[in-house]
């Protein structure tokens, strides 16, 4: 493969964030893939460039519809260049009986969250008193009206903040992870949003962990959950994470996965500065960058050169921009993912949230959006990350060329 960051494509990021400006043509969905890449129902390459927009927190409500009109926040993930939002959600939404026949206002209400509701009464009063789910589906809505494709993310199982290794959410047969339920709320999911074009893939489970975790399971449930999935919605890309917090994938190196259907698989692996502790403050961030890079292959780039597309789901930075540690690990990931042309998602959407970890109203420093979700939080991160927006590799080579991996 040569050196892995080519010097061209590193120094464009590193001088000249924001020189690269492609069209966007209008896409055809549904989408599928082709090889390694994913494209539109007319062979054309589309690159996922994703927002996370978290609802899998206690109250079971996309956050940030206190703050503003939800047409307003899917105008503004428009605005900041983003064409998709990764969608979190919870499996008891869609299995409990008690939880999914909350309103939104009886969701907030038990929590004490009262100054939430008077936002959602002013800046959404639509959704304030119809259930969980129904105002899930008005935001995937919303988003759709605003040509934003969504992926259904199912984060954990009991709602709450993600993720420890004793949370109980973290690997199949866990005290909230019963894999038979799982199945019945990815089959339940995939079924509500069959027909909705703009919901174009399904991650199957965010995050497996665990002293549970083992490879054995993760191809017995994930096989089958990935089946439910295509049976009950054969549109939808069907996307798998991997083990140890979704940063291992290299078991599937000589064990592919075995599917009834084709052309709907995509991998996902997710990727932070914090991965790997304190080593970009620490190390030589070169040297880093070549080791951890090197790392990443072994462990998930692979699946390119294999020809499979590979979604990084998330991966983020402090946006106040004074952790050394993440602005030395975004450096090396962006040339990664530039040179591999990667999708991707980024590490969030939320600029604060009803309540996290037993806090209401945190500020989240790695949100793209302010406290107040009324402007971003540091322009300059949106103008870097702009050039990673679309495609690096022409028609001609991601169609036509589909074996062709690597940028010479």
């Amino acid at each position: 493969m040569g050196s892995f960051i080519s010097s061209s494509i590193l120094l464009l990021f590193l001088l000249f964030p924001t020189i690269i400006q492609h069209s966007k043509p209008a896409m055809s969905l549904p989408l599928s893939t082709n090889s390694r890449w994913i494209v539109d129902k007319e062979g054309r390459r589309v690159k996922l460039a994703c927002v996370n927009w978290v609802s899998h927190l206690e109250p079971v409500v996309a956050e940030g519809l206190s703050k503003q009109p939800m047409d307003m926040i899917a105008k503004r993930i428009v605005t900041m260049g983003f064409n998709c939002v990764r969608f979190t959600w919870p499996l008891f939404l869609i299995t409990n009986d008690s939880l999914a026949s909350l309103t939104v206002r009886q969701s907030f209400q038990r929590l004490g969250l009262l100054e939430s509701i008077a936002g959602i009464q002013s800046n959404n009063p639509s959704i304030i008193d119809v259930s969980l789910i129904k105002a899930y589906q008005a935001v995937v809505s919303s988003l759709g009206k605003n040509d934003v494709m969504v992926i259904l993310d199912n984060h954990l199982s009991k709602p709450g903040w993600c993720c420890s290794n004793f949370d109980g959410n973290g690997f199949f047969g866990d005290q909230y992870f019963d894999p038979d339920l799982w199945i019945t709320g990815l089959t339940r999911m995939a079924t509500l949003f069959n027909g909705v074009t703009n919901v174009v893939g399904m991650s199957l489970r965010n995050e497996l962990r665990g002293h549970k975790q083992n490879v054995n399971d993760w191809y017995r449930y994930m096989q089958k959950g990935a089946e439910a999935v295509h049976s009950a919605n054969p549109d939808v890309l069907v996307i798998l994470s991997g083990l140890s917090y979704d940063s291992d994938l290299s078991f599937i190196q000589n064990r592919p996965v075995q599917l009834s259907f084709s052309g709907k698989l995509v991998f996902e692996v997710h990727w932070y500065g914090f991965s790997d502790g304190q080593a970009w403050v620490t190390g030589n961030p070169n040297q880093v960058c070549g080791r951890v890079a090197k790392d990443m292959m072994r462990r998930s780039g692979f699946l390119v050169d294999q020809g499979y597309p590979l979604f990084v789901s998330e991966y983020g930075v402090d946006q106040r921009g004074t952790n050394v540690n993440d602005n030395r690990y975004l450096n090396c990931f962006l040339g990664v993912a530039a040179e591999l042309d990667l999708d991707w998602a980024l590490w969030t959407l939320v600029g604060s949230y009803y309540l996290r970890e037993g806090v209401i109203g945190l500020n989240e420093y790695y949100g793209v959006l302010n406290y107040n979700w009324c402007e971003t939080r540091n322009s300059s991160f949106i103008k870097r990350i702009s050039a990673l927006q679309s495609p690096f590799r022409g028609k001609q080579t991601y169609i036509n060329l589909p074996s062709l991996h690597t940028i010479s």
